[in-house]
């Protein structure tokens, strides 16, 4: 059950924040299963997780578009201010920290958003933005702002980002 599965990934438990706002977005992939057969509970499920959407937003400081896909073992690993594109893909076991945004970058091309592979870790303060890649294992330093492709086992850092291979810093 991905429920046991996230909150395996959480020190806290169901105390973080992250935790909750990350169950209010699964629960809420879960009306599409309802679309087809049974139009008025797919609806009311529709409704209840705009509400418990809008809670996360106000109270805990993170917002996850209802269309993003996110793999399991997503850490939010500090609440506030987090925002997170409808389009997004997450890859598994991905670590994001306060103040990150993942999101398109040009008004005319709103539906772009980023991938980001396994095994990441986003630092506080970056922002990913536009139709970019993050590669598996990726590092994205503290307040970068990635609007290039990063590639598998690189560090990103820097306003613009700059890339450096994790091998490289040794």
């Amino acid at each position: 059950m991905q429920f046991m599965e996230d909150l395996r990934c959480y020190r806290e438990g169901v105390l973080a924040q992250g935790f909750w706002a990350l169950q209010f977005h699964r629960f809420g992939s879960t009306k599409h299963r309802f679309k087809s057969s049974f139009k008025p509970l797919y609806y009311l499920i529709a409704i209840i997780h705009k509400i418990l959407i809008k809670f996360s937003e106000i109270f805990f400081g993170i917002s996850i578009g209802s269309n993003a896909r996110i793999g399991k073992g997503l850490i939010i690993e500090h609440f506030g201010n987090i925002i997170i594109h409808s389009n997004v893909v997450i890859g598994d076991n991905v670590i994001i920290r306060q103040g990150v945004t993942i999101g398109n970058r040009l008004v005319e091309a709103p539906e772009e958003a980023p991938i980001i592979g396994n095994n990441c870790n986003i630092g506080a303060g970056a922002k990913i933005l536009g139709n970019v890649v993050i590669g598996d294992g990726a590092s994205i330093g503290a307040n970068a702002v990635v609007i290039k492709d990063v590639p598998a086992n690189a560090i990103a850092v820097g306003i613009p980002a700059v890339i450096k291979l994790k091998q490289s810093l040794n």
